[in-house]
């Protein structure tokens, strides 16, 4: 997998032949920038089907043929430097208009080129959708959203916002892309209940901008971008590493269940991750609920949300529950108050149905 940004540099070899073929978004006044990085960029217009073919061109040339499967579409939204979206004009028209069919026509370009070099069902992580990027084979994670909790709760309600939107694959960087510091026992906190979150998301992926970070290895190129600080599972403690595992290896023992739940999504586009009032639409008190999860139709998962948290109160829907983690059984219908040490996260699996298999 590459990562590749909607952005031609002005410098680019692209740049000219581009602008003079009108296939990137143009400004209606100033200076006919509209992002500015590592230098003065325009953004590809994706809503011009000739955009399209000329930049999956480019990845042919360039990666495909090389053996790259898979393509990481970041900056999909796309992020202008200058905000008066008056001033931009798409293909489709002004910005004001239809700016918001960017992200899906973006997903677009990959999905039709990698469907006609004879890929069946293309998948690729893009960083924005919008209503139909599901056609298109679009994985869409949240962005470069901060490490704190206030964000770790955010992503809660996006990905059920999300699912709920006809949107099945969507992940979240775990532990948050920004602010994160390997060596605070506060991140160290943060990380280990995202990571819980994160196991239990449509796709888990691990993912950040750690701090502290690395010198800039040059001044040219990919060389100008400072990295992050290490970020693999055996970077941090022994009791991250531990937890890590812990949840690596669950989430592997359900791939049997999540190949059954994934089936359904791509039949019935049901959410993957739903809101208990999907599964339970007579029961008012789950309408209230929007700290848990079904992950689903069996598997209950109540994450915690807040700093500091060792127990966990949470609603469990009518019918029989099992703690997963220690075997005990409540009847549903009632609010209850669980142990949530800081290595695991409270999950309940509906009584007579399997989800994890050892």
């Amino acid at each position: 997998m590459v990562s590749i940004w909607p952005t031609v540099d002005r410098a680019s070899v692209n740049y000219e032949e581009m602008k003079e073929r009108d296939l990137l978004i143009r400004t209606d006044r100033g200076l006919n920038v509209t992002m500015e990085c590592f230098g003065m960029e325009c953004f590809i217009d994706p809503t011009n089907p000739e955009t399209r073919e000329f930049v999956w061109q480019k990845a042919m040339e360039n990666y495909r043929t090389l053996g790259v499967d898979l393509f990481w579409l970041d900056e999909a939204e796309p992020e202008y430097t200058v905000q008066d979206f008056d001033i931009y004009r798409y293909y489709d028209g002004p910005a004001n208009e239809c700016a918001n069919e960017y992200p899906a026509r973006y997903s677009q370009t990959f999905f039709d080129g990698m469907k006609k070099e004879g890929i069946e069902n293309p998948l690729n992580l893009v960083r924005c959708a919008w209503a139909g990027s599901q056609r298109y084979g679009s994985l869409v994670w949240s962005g470069d959203v901060p490490s704190t909790f206030t964000y770790l709760r955010y992503q809660l309600t996006a990905g059920l916002n999300m699912g709920l939107a006809g949107i099945a694959w969507w992940t979240a960087d775990i532990g948050g892309f920004h602010g994160g510091n390997v060596h605070d026992p506060a991140f160290q906190e943060l990380l280990m209940r995202w990571f819980q979150f994160g196991a239990f998301c449509p796709v888990m992926r691990l993912h950040g901008d750690r701090d502290p970070h690395y010198k800039p290895l040059g001044s040219t190129g990919g060389g100008m971008v400072a990295s992050g600080a290490d970020n693999e599972i055996w970077s941090y403690t022994p009791e991250i590493q531990d937890m890590m595992s812990y949840y690596i290896l669950l989430r592997e023992s359900m791939k049997g269940y999540m190949t059954t739940v994934m089936k359904e999504a791509h039949e019935k586009g049901t959410p993957v991750m739903k809101p208990l009032f999907y599964d339970y639409p007579a029961d008012k008190t789950c309408w209230e609920i929007a700290d848990e999860f079904l992950f689903g139709h069996d598997l209950l998962v109540a994450p915690v949300l807040y700093a500091g948290e060792r127990t966990r109160t949470l609603y469990l829907p009518e019918g029989r529950w099992c703690e997963y983690e220690t075997g005990k059984v409540y009847d549903g219908g009632c609010t209850i108050t669980v142990d949530a040490p800081i290595n695991r996260v409270p999950l309940f699996v509906k009584e007579g149905k399997t989800v994890f298999v050892k």
